[in-house]
């Protein structure tokens, strides 16, 4: 097998180089000789002290302020006997206390456990419980359902920030109010003496990255942080620059918890000493002034958000010159010629597609610049990847494990500095996930003539829902815990609105009769809502003569509801 991989990839990459884009550095180009994020943290803060590192509706923090406060977070942190190795998870939206606390984290050689707060309470409690979480940063808000899960879990120190406590004004932009950081910990945790330095290890687990997968509840992703810096070097080639030089200014609203909003949110950021333009959610008016009042020069956001952005009858009042580099992501709407046209005219800008990628590989993975002149990419199969950045290879395989010829198709495979480790305390599915170094995805794909990747299809058992990507394993596994259910199986069902919604087919224990609204109800309660799935209880689910669920027949099912 290894004798076919070095031929098929020795043939890909002499194609790949050939069709390379002019303004795309070949190599891996390192500007900070240490591998750490948190050396670029330090370097930065010593050569730019004043930049403006964080914009959160107006409160700017430099540099010098990022890292004397992730200083002081760690500080906090050894104070209450977090030592390294230790997991701290962070249960925040999007505000500055994230970064910083994430920076804290890792400077006391701790591991970051990114919490989803949209999770409820048994998913809640599975991740604190599996990632071995011993101290929570929260919201208020969010604070009685850590509570609520606590003694089923390792944590026994919970603290809670507000997403205003970093600003000091009235914003009208802003989608919240000002707080007193004095009413929640943060000022008693910013009140600590900055941590001592301590050498950083680049190769020593630094996050647990959590994600759904095909069976079972979900996995953490197992990543260094020099996956993390790996990521945002390769990341920044992606855009025709060197790491350091016009560092960007990046407008992000995606979830800086989910891993697509770590890498543009806060790793390509940091690691070029550029500055972050944060929002806690997505406003297309807040956007528009945003990008005008910063010179924004990057966005990654979905098709939807630019099509609602040039729909506002103020759209052509904002100048949007800066905005070089907009990256569109795929799923409701496709990106085509014509809403790139429509983009071009207005702004001058030529909106491409985001990169391939997922959280076991940090998600940054192709190059799609170079590509879009006469529409190329958007001429052949979506969804178009391009080029894999430099370091990594990809290739197509067939089920029997063998690389494929150029254009047809078969399930992608990557091997990458930036692949996960592994799945924490999961070596089974690591073993099936990672094999010889290479990353099965589960993803249907195939190469173009120019060797440029095409997204076919994900894995048929996931489901996108606005976006956001669903389990049904998950959903199944959250389902069963219902006492009335006694077998389940979820399958996706197109959706309008939302790209694919979650169709869950039920089997009720004997003699009883609970209701498919009265489920919903429970699942609403019980998972984050995204995930709530439409029910319908059969009397007897669809099995093989083995004794698995016929998803098949399930899928057609869905599809005429």
């Amino acid at each position: 097998m290894a004798a076919s991989f070095e031929t098929a990839l020795a043939e890909l990459r002499t194609l790949q180089q050939e069709n390379w884009p002019d303004e795309v550095p070949r190599e891996v180009e390192y500007l900070v000789a240490a591998a750490g994020l948190v050396d670029h943290l330090r370097h930065w803060a010593s050569e730019r002290p004043d930049t403006v590192a964080i914009d959160f509706y107006g409160r700017e923090i430099s540099y010098a302020e990022y890292d004397e406060l992730s200083d002081r977070f760690a500080g906090w942190l050894t104070d209450n006997g977090v030592r390294r190795g230790d997991r701290v998870g962070v249960h925040l939206g999007n505000c500055p206390q994230f970064h910083i606390a994430m920076l804290g984290i890792l400077k006391v050689g701790g591991v970051h456990v990114p919490v989803n707060p949209m999770l409820r309470e048994h998913e809640l409690a599975h991740e604190l419980s599996d990632a071995g979480v011993t101290v929570v940063l929260t919201q208020p808000a969010l604070a009685p359902l850590v509570e609520s899960v606590r003694e089923r879990t390792p944590v026994r120190l919970v603290a809670v920030t507000d997403l205003g406590d970093m600003v000091t004004t009235s914003l009208g932009d802003a989608p919240f109010e000002p707080s007193d950081p004095a009413r929640t910990d943060w000022q008693t945790i910013m009140d600590s003496d900055r941590a001592e330095p301590v050498t950083t290890d680049p190769d020593a687990l630094a996050a647990l990255n959590y994600t759904g997968g095909t069976t079972g509840m979900p996995k953490g992703c197992e990543h260094t942080q020099r996956h993390m810096v790996y990521t945002a070097v390769t990341a920044t080639a992606a855009t025709g620059r060197r790491v350091g030089e016009n560092p960007p200014t990046a407008l992000v609203f995606l979830p800086v918890f989910w891993i697509a909003g770590e890498d543009f949110g806060i790793l390509m950021p940091l690691v070029n000493g550029g500055t972050v333009v944060l929002l806690s959610r997505w406003d297309a008016g807040v956007a528009l002034r945003a990008v005008e009042r910063r010179r924004v020069t990057s966005m990654v956001a979905t098709v939807d958000n630019y099509v609602e952005l040039m729909d506002r009858s103020d759209f052509a009042d904002h100048d949007l010159s800066s905005l070089d580099t907009p990256m569109a992501v795929s799923f409701v709407l496709k990106l085509d010629a014509e809403i790139r046209g429509r983009w071009r005219a207005a702004t001058g800008r030529t909106l491409r597609e985001g990169s391939y990628g997922m959280t076991e590989t940090h998600t940054a993975d192709t190059i799609t610049l170079g590509f879009q002149d006469g529409d190329y990419d958007l001429s052949g199969d979506p969804v178009f990847c391009g080029l894999p950045v430099p370091g990594t290879d990809i290739l197509i395989v067939d089920a029997d494990d063998n690389p494929v010829p150029v254009g047809e198709q078969g399930q992608i495979i990557v091997r990458s500095p930036s692949v996960m480790t592994g799945y924490h305390g999961n070596p089974a599915a690591t073993a099936e996930a990672l094999r010889d170094g290479w990353l099965q995805t589960g993803d249907l794909g195939k190469f173009s003539e120019r060797g440029a990747l095409h997204y076919l299809a994900r894995n048929k058992e996931m489901i996108k829902t606005n976006g956001m990507s669903v389990f049904p394993s998950e959903v199944e596994a959250l389902l069963m815990l219902h006492p009335a259910i006694e077998k389940a199986a979820v399958v996706p069902k197109p959706d309008p609105d939302r790209g694919q919604v979650a169709f869950a087919f039920v089997q009720l224990v004997d003699g009883n009769a609970v209701g498919a609204e009265e489920l919903v109800g429970w699942a609403r309660e019980n998972m984050a809502g995204y995930k709530v799935p439409q029910i319908e209880v059969l009397d007897v689910l669809p099995m093989t003569a083995t004794g698995k669920v016929r998803k098949g027949d399930l899928f057609a099912m869905a599809e005429e509801r």
